[in-house]
């Protein structure tokens, strides 16, 4: 394999794609040695196949708003690979939505899901929707249409869609609602992220969260350190954030800092479980800022413009969008003293950003092993809804630290180096695509 050869031609094939061609590369880069240690593959083209999905949708959702008036939006389900399991991957409804977004997603989907050890294929989906400041009888309808075009196409054992960005427990309602009324049949099933009335996983909505500090707490016990008494920064106020942040206390951290589109919060004395629930007010909302925060809780203090990465930590955990945390931010985070960022959300930091950490020989992990934590949950989901259990929430959290302890175990074997020093986001690509490669080499070339 020649990653620049195949990188041109992809570039061929997909003119200004950049996010997607940049997820494309960082996995190349670090398989390259390995792949090359494997003719079977070579032969078989499975990186050729690999960096391709199966097949794209994309559609047009018309719906109406509270004024009549009639609105268009476009709506896409990238089904990348499903060599190991059914399609599986979030809806995204935000207005940076485009099909190249969502390629990289669901490249990045179909390796993280094979680090869970459960049986899962890549996907992802959405729409240009953005749901800030519409009610919530226009989501409804929103989701409404939105279902009505994309309902063959998935199913129990075929495609499993879950939330993401712009798309919670309420969305994941509508949209159910919908699918049962168009395929008449009740299965809970075909969604994850549902609510825990009617089949969805107890821990789910925290589940991002408390993985990726799962498996922080272990790249920190390896590194013979703790996260007790440190100091956290996260990035939004979503249920990741939420999640992180909430299961950063229980380990003893002090989350000092949170960030929205509109500037970012310091917490001096660190978030209480009061703050901490708060957030999903403000994301409830549907306004997408954060100052509100700071006017609630005296102490604290909102600056407008400025992103989470201004404030001096030990820990960074960007939580929010791709791509949020760029050269120049990594460079006033060391500056300020930070010695471990390890991605919630996926893709978070920029290639620049990543270089930077590990030229400087910080503890770094990249989105694919540290927030595979919600779909690994949303794996346990979907295994509740196949044998009709109902796990406790203890049972599901012991489920998923052991995935977590898991993942991180592999990205050990696969990332050790030479000199003792731990390459996480090597140790990712490699684990997840010598799972999903070896798949497809036995299933033969289709």
């Amino acid at each position: 394999m020649n990653v620049n050869n195949l990188m041109a031609e992809l570039e061929r094939k997909h003119p200004g794609e950049n996010e997607y061609l940049q997820a494309v590369r960082e996995v190349l880069e670090s398989i390259e040695e390995v792949y090359n240690q494997h003719p079977e593959f070579e032969k078989a083209k499975i990186v050729e196949r690999i960096v391709e999905p199966d097949r794209i949708f994309t559609f047009r959702v018309t719906w109406v708003d509270d004024k009549g008036e009639v609105q268009t939006n476009l709506g896409y389900r990238v089904q990348f690979n499903s060599a190991i399991g059914p399609y599986k991957g979030g809806l995204r409804f935000h207005k940076a939505v485009n099909p190249s977004m969502l390629k990289f997603l669901g490249f990045e989907q179909t390796f993280k899901n094979a680090l869970t050890t459960l049986p899962m294929g890549g996907a992802k989906g959405g729409s240009d929707f953005d749901p800030t400041g519409k009610s919530d009888a226009e989501i409804m309808r929103f989701c409404q249409a939105f279902m009505l075009e994309l309902w063959r196409n998935i199913g129990v054992d075929t495609d499993v869609p879950a939330g993401d960005v712009g798309v919670g427990g309420r969305e994941i309602g509508f949209l159910n609602g919908m699918y049962q009324k168009l395929a008449r049949q009740y299965h809970t099933g075909v969604l994850t992220g549902k609510g825990e009335t009617w089949g969805g996983s107890i821990l789910r909505p925290e589940a991002t969260g408390f993985g990726a500090l799962y498996f922080v707490e272990h790249m920190l016990k390896l590194a013979g350190k703790s996260i007790k008494d440190k100091t956290v920064v996260v990035s939004g106020f979503g249920n990741v954030a939420w999640g992180a942040s909430k299961k950063a206390m229980e380990l003893g951290a002090k989350v000092i800092g949170i960030s929205g589109p509109d500037g970012v919060v310091f917490i001096p004395n660190g978030m209480t479980a009061e703050m901490n629930d708060y957030m999903l007010e403000l994301r409830a909302s549907n306004r997408n800022i954060v100052a509100p925060f700071a006017e609630k809780f005296p102490g604290t203090t909102f600056t407008p413009g400025k992103k989470a990465w201004s404030i001096k930590c030990d820990i960074a955990l960007p939580c929010a969008f791709q791509n949020e945390l760029n050269g120049d931010d990594a460079a006033e985070l060391l500056k300020n003293g930070t010695w471990c960022c390890a991605e919630v959300s996926n893709m978070g930091c920029t290639p620049e950003a990543i270089h930077a950490f590990q030229k400087a020989g910080i503890l770094f992990a990249p989105g694919k092993a540290v927030n595979a934590g919600g779909v690994a949950t949303s794996g346990l989901e979907m295994t509740q809804n196949c044998m009709h259990l109902s796990w406790s929430g203890k049972e599901v959290d012991e489920k998923l630290h052991f995935i977590m302890e898991s993942i991180h175990n592999a990205c050990v074997k696969f990332g050790k180096q030479a000199d003792g020093h731990i390459d996480y986001v090597k140790g990712a690509n490699i684990a997840g695509f010598m799972k999903v490669a070896q798949a497809m080499l036995e299933q033969g070339v289709f």
